[in-house]
């Protein structure tokens, strides 16, 4: 029993039907349901709602994730035997340069023809390689080809995936670069003929080079220096230059 002001009895069905009394739950109804913040203790900070974990199974996209790999670009630096080719991508190269290079020797004496070459003592039996990092996106890859006629089996090898390529000639032996041009015509792979400019040698302007080798008009001839870093840098720009006008001249064409 409880008990009023009067001290009059109050019987239990009273009180719990009194005005702005919260109706108790019987002993066979459920009770409501309560919120996080409702289960704490006073004072206490409601748990942070929890988000579901990451699936493992389902791998990150390798294309937007922060160890995205960069986009490969790859470069072909062609041309004749002794043109400079493993210089150029030695003096570009952020990387020590990969290189096959062995000794000259007897028994090639009767195959490689060293005029105007004659204090070379190495040669490329398969390539050479290099790196340029652009941007955090792009990363350049060069190769190197071998020069001689034995080892042009490689250059198809090598091609796969080309953007283009740097035809390396010599005023020496201009003759040496006709089969690089050629090649690269007859498979559509955009090219830039870069006149290695070597001490001692006769200077040509570009006109006279382009003659001289018959080349269509719109592929471009620069002089340049295989040993200086900022000289291939310059005709590597040419190149993706001449490429992207190519590709531009062709969409317009379609």
């Amino acid at each position: 029993m409880a008990y009023d002001d009067s001290s009059e009895p109050v019987s239990r069905a009273a009180v719990d039907t009194a005005p702005g009394r919260a109706e108790t739950p019987g002993a066979g109804s459920v009770p409501a349901a309560r919120t996080p913040a409702e289960s704490c203790a006073p004072g206490a900070r409601a748990p942070a709602p929890r988000t579901p974990a990451a699936d493992p199974a389902t791998p990150a996209d390798p294309a937007t994730g922060p160890e995205a790999f960069p986009q490969a670009l790859k470069v072909l630096v062609a041309g004749g035997f002794g043109a400079g080719k493993t210089t150029f991508v030695g003096a570009v190269s952020e990387i020590a340069p990969l290189s096959t290079e062995e000794l000259l020797t007897q028994v090639g004496a009767g195959l490689d023809d060293l005029t105007g070459v004659e204090g070379k003592t190495s040669t490329t039996v398969a390539m050479d390689f290099g790196r340029i990092t652009l941007d955090p996106h792009h990363v350049l890859y060069l190769f190197g080809t071998p020069g001689q006629e034995r080892f042009w089996f490689l250059w198809d090898e090598l091609c796969a995936g080309a953007l283009g390529a740097v035809v390396l000639a010599d005023t020496r032996r201009l003759e040496q670069s006709f089969s690089a041009v050629d090649f690269f015509e007859q498979r559509g792979i955009g090219f830039v003929v870069a006149v290695n400019e070597f001490d001692g040698s006769f200077h040509y302007d570009a006109e006279e080079i382009r003659d001289a080798i018959g080349l269509a008009p719109e592929v471009p001839v620069i002089l340049c220096d295989a040993r200086i870093a900022s000289s291939g840098i310059r005709t590597l720009v040419t190149l993706v230059q001449h490429l992207l006008t190519s590709a531009t001249a062709g969409e317009a064409a379609s």
